[in-house]
């Protein structure tokens, strides 16, 4: 319980910082109505803006982290890392951030959290870390911004819907990554069986699939086969 306890009031710390830092941002201008005649398109998604969006977000923090009460702020070095970076506050643990994007009124889906792998060594480093998403909500404004509107924090470990999709090189996905009123409040070890578990399962569909292609000789119909053996 104890566990339980600090990671609910360590998750409320960065919320609060996130939030005021995005207030403050306000929105980021991607281009001008010149520059995109017919809007957005395609486009007005968050996957297309995420980048740009965790690249300010972060430079933001480093820049106003002591107006926000945090003592030191260090982005991730790695473009393969299951955090963007680390915040430290006095007299508390580290904690790790996972930049996300969300827009609003937009559709739910299992969106790519983390590789499951990154994530059973980060915690076997040290289980007692404290790993959270950071979701950010956004508009897409036909004046060719995007609008930062609220922020949401879960831990990782919370995730309610622990799933490895088996097709995408073993991706830890989740459609509730935002939903905090939904959390499975776990500790860090329950959450590391549980994400081992979903690995077994994906790892065994994965050997599935393979061995129902060598057992295909007619290339055409090995797409079909391998989607049957996935969805089982």
């Amino acid at each position: 319980m104890q566990e339980i306890e600090r990671i609910e009031k360590n998750r409320k710390i960065p919320e609060d910082c996130l939030t005021k830092l995005i207030k403050k941002i306000g929105k980021i201008q991607i281009g001008t109505k010149d520059q995109f005649p017919f809007g957005w398109r395609k486009a007005g998604k968050g996957r297309t803006v995420w980048r740009i969006l965790e690249e300010v977000v972060s430079q933001n923090l480093e820049k106003h982290h002591k107006e926000l009460g945090i003592q030191s702020v260090t982005p991730s070095d790695s473009e393969v890392s299951v955090f963007d970076f680390v915040i430290r506050f006095d007299n508390c643990l580290d904690m790790y951030v996972n930049i996300k994007s969300a827009v609003t009124g937009g559709r739910t889906n299992k969106d790519d959290i983390s590789k499951a792998l990154g994530l059973i060594q980060f915690y076997e480093e040290n289980k007692n870390r404290d790993l959270f998403i950071a979701t950010i909500q956004i508009t897409f404004s036909p004046e060719m911004f995007i609008l930062l509107e609220k922020c949401y924090v879960m831990p990782i470990a919370w995730l309610p819907d622990v799933y490895v999709n088996p097709s995408n090189n073993g991706n830890l996905q989740s459609s509730k990554y935002k939903d905090v009123a939904e959390a499975k409040k776990r500790s860090n070890e329950e959450f590391i069986i549980a994400l081992k578990a979903a690995s077994e399962v994906a790892i065994e569909k994965r050997k599935k699939v393979k061995a129902l292609l060598e057992s295909v000789e007619e290339s055409g119909s090995q797409d079909d086969v391998g989607s049957k053996a996935l969805n089982k």
